[in-house]
């Protein structure tokens, strides 16, 4: 009278005539129960599962779409060339590179590289100069002349030349910029006094950077937070959240603010030029900002300064951020810790596009950077292509895309020895709305 078959993923309910269901009221109670369920489906809507009804005479199909099934986390095993490929799909990266073997040192990958890269040339550095000084300028004649709908634009090239000034001054502060050392201190600490970054300080700790890459607890740079940082106080731990999170693109305000300011930070013997530039800096903004409210007013300050500041800043924490974390490169104890593959192998080129990289002298170009800081920013792109040549394989590298800064903005958060990163939103759930927001609205494409 009734039958039901089941052949996976489609049931089929074979629903009796009205004759049949006459006979259905002889039978015995029990068996009358067993026919119900089926009888009820005409009227029954699902959730979850999807049922396609499809009625032919009698029958109802019903097709079972199982949910598909959630990808099975991704080890960060870069030995394998399947889970490479798959990381860089997934992370947004156009190559994950292999590791290296034990034996290579840091001192191999820099004897490696060509005598020329590390000369210096006058000419090349101040034409990196007058690049900047122009486009700068170009720039605040921009501003001054763009309707208001326009000004996003003319501050989104204001602040990627006013970038350039930083460059010029950290190839100072590495001194690969000219051989006179005392012109090179003179030039650093003016290139940075438009971004009020004090220069002596951020050498200070930015050599450091350079010397601990990606070393916990040592590294001056950005450093994952710390799992006992989200379980003591709820409104720092919620500042995590946003600066980890959305506001990520300008962290290396909070960063400027904590590290270069205060003197008890610095070493005896670093204090003192620390104070200089600290006296230059707070000398530029007593001096430089109420000229500038003076001649534009209060608006105008926002518009020639702030705005291209922020701009500055959305480029020091992308590169910063980019140059150094994703997934799959560690943060790793002092004990662990190896300077080939934290320069080499934990570092990422990144390419932008071109306008951007011309601006910023190259400073995408970062991994013979971290492989020695004595190479000029005009000479990156030919050390580049000799690690290509003899370390390509081992080299981390992408084209920066939405995926990319999806990937570490909701995933790079709190440091786990075993995944290397714990996002927010798998640590404390109930807590991480900014993160889960990101997640839905920041576009996927790579």
């Amino acid at each position: 009278m009734v039958c039901c078959g089941l052949s996976n993923p489609i049931l089929r309910f074979h629903v009796p005539t009205p004759m049949a269901r006459s006979s259905i009221r002889g039978l015995p109670k029990r068996k009358y129960q067993t026919v119900m369920p089926l009888m009820i489906l005409n009227k029954t809507k699902f959730q979850g599962n999807i049922f396609h009804r499809k009625r032919v005479s009698n029958i109802f199909q019903a097709s079972v779409v199982p949910p598909p099934p959630p990808p099975p986390p991704l080890q960060q095993d870069t030995s394998d060339e399947l889970q490479r490929n798959a990381m860089c799909e997934s992370y947004g990266f156009t190559q994950i590179g292999e590791p290296l073997p034990e034996n290579v040192t840091l001192k191999n990958i820099i004897d490696s590289l060509p005598k020329k890269v590390f000369e210096i040339d006058d000419i090349k550095a101040w034409k990196s100069v007058l690049i900047s000084v122009v486009s700068y300028c170009l720039g605040i004649l921009l501003i001054s002349k763009s309707p208001w709908y326009l000004l996003p634009l003319a501050w989104a090239w204001t602040g990627t030349a006013v970038t350039g000034f930083f460059v010029i001054g950290h190839d100072c502060a590495h001194k690969s910029f000219s051989k006179n050392k005392l012109l090179e201190d003179i030039v650093g600490t003016l290139a940075f006094l438009p971004l009020i970054y004090p220069y002596e300080p951020w050498r200070f700790k930015h050599d450091k950077h350079h010397a601990k890459t990606n070393m916990l607890a040592e590294d001056t740079a950005w450093h994952p937070v710390w799992s006992k940082e989200m379980d003591g106080n709820p409104i720092l731990s919620k500042g995590y959240m946003l600066g980890y999170g959305p506001f990520r693109p300008w962290l290396s305000i909070a960063h400027w603010l904590v590290w270069h300011f205060g003197l008890r930070k610095f070493r005896p013997t670093e204090v003192k030029r620390a104070a200089i530039s600290l006296a230059c800096v707070f000398s530029f903004i007593a001096i430089g900002w109420p000229l500038i409210v003076y001649h534009t007013g209060f608006i105008g300050w926002i518009k020639f300064w702030l705005m291209p500041w922020l701009g500055y800043h959305f480029w020091m924490s992308t590169f910063t951020m980019v140059h150094h974390t994703a997934p799959h490169i560690p943060f790793k104890s002092s004990d662990k810790w190896d300077a080939a593959t934290a320069q080499l192998s934990g570092t990422v080129h990144c390419n932008y596009p071109r306008w951007i990289e011309i601006l910023c002298h190259d400073i995408n170009v970062h991994i013979p950077h971290h492989v020695s800081s004595k190479i000029p920013s005009y000479n990156l792109r030919a050390a580049h292509k000799s690690l290509e040549e003899n370390w390509g394989k081992n080299l981390n590298k992408a084209n920066w895309n939405w995926r990319l800064m999806k990937t570490i903005m909701t995933t790079c958060h709190i440091y786990n020895e075993e995944k290397n990163y714990i996002p927010f939103d798998e640590f404390s759930p109930e807590t991480s709305g900014p993160i889960k927001v990101l997640r839905k609205i920041m576009p996927d494409y790579a």
